[in-house]
């Protein structure tokens, strides 16, 4: 390893593996850290989101589908075959100030970099019921992206939920309506977050229907999902609703603490703020690509091609600040 590399790729799912084939293929020599398998409560792994995946059938090139973790690996082997370096350790901290950058890893080293993509994406949040994160892991009918997966075969013309209450549970649900039988949003308040316009786009629907004041409690089913438990909390009752797929739909944090004290500039929201409309952050040097920069799509497709910018703004950069 040379003592300072020339591109530091932090992440490794679609974003981070098409910044390094790309990075590689324009002979950077990039080193991509893909960060440590973990449990914080729901699965964090190497590949990112689509780990997490079992049929991802939106993505181009994939007419039969593909599962995600499949297609994870088969984009760290082509960023393989052109050179890059993979690393199986987190990025911990990033000193910015000075170039070359310092970036620490959890395994206490220290790595310098005259340029780094960040791509660590964003998880979804998790109710952190055993059984919601089990069925989710193994396939079984429950997600946190119903653009993702809500068109698949096993929930057409089924019953479906939908947790949540804000913009983004509202969107889920009514793409949902198009091919469930019923959707049923569940929420723990007596009024939705989202804004009238989205609530009336799902309620107008037929088939769209709200369970007030309820929390899930548990989920049920043994290889898919056959329903949830719910408690009204304002009454304290115990009901259970039969449900085929369920879609959790409240909120996803992006992988952003280790830039604590960088300078990176974030949104409230902590996602990267990109000031322009290339990758570049607020320093000069540092890309970003993929969900951490990104609230709005958060796909596959979207993630890879902020990948293939960062690569190539990283490759510009380097070339006119080393002329």
């Amino acid at each position: 390893m040379s003592d300072v590399e020339q591109v530091v790729i932090v992440g490794s799912g679609p974003a981070g593996w098409t910044a390094a084939i790309y990075a590689a293929r324009a002979q950077l020599n990039p080193v991509c850290y893909v960060g440590v398998p973990r449990q914080d409560p729901a699965p964090v792994l190497p590949g990112g989101q689509l780990m997490l995946t079992t049929d991802v059938e939106n993505y181009p090139g994939f007419p039969e589908g593909i599962a995600g973790p499949e297609m994870m690996a088969m984009f760290q082997k082509q960023a393989e075959r052109f050179g890059t370096r993979v690393v199986g350790e987190d990025i911990v901290s990033c000193d910015f100030s000075s170039r070359p950058f310092v970036l620490k890893t959890s395994g206490g080293n220290e790595v310098r970099a005259k340029a780094v993509i960040l791509a660590t994406g964003a998880t979804a949040n998790w109710m952190g019921l055993d059984n919601e994160l089990r069925l989710a892991t193994s396939g079984g009918g429950v997600s946190a992206c119903a653009v993702c997966d809500g068109a698949l075969p096993m929930f057409r013309d089924q019953p479906l939920g939908v947790v949540g209450g804000g913009d983004s549970a509202m969107e889920e649900a009514h793409y949902l309506t198009k091919f469930a039988s019923k959707v049923y949003v569940i929420h723990r308040r007596d009024e939705l977050r989202a804004s009238k316009t989205m609530q009336k786009r799902f309620l107008d629907e037929p088939n769209a229907e709200v369970i007030w004041n309820s929390k899930v409690t548990d989920v049920t089913g043994d290889d898919s999902i056959t329903g949830v438990d719910l408690e009204n909390l304002v009454t304290g009752e115990a009901s259970h609703l039969e449900l085929k797929g369920l879609f959790v739909a409240i909120g996803h944090t992006p992988a952003t603490g280790f830039l604590d004290g960088s300078g990176i500039n974030l949104d409230e929201a902590k996602y990267i703020k990109l000031p322009g409309r290339g990758s570049n952050t607020n320093i000069e040097g540092v890309f970003a690509a993929g969900d951490v920069a990104d609230s709005i799509y958060r796909q596959a497709i979207t993630a890879a091609g902020m990948g293939c910018q960062a690569a190539l703004d990283t490759e510009r950069w380097l070339a006119e600040s080393e002329s």
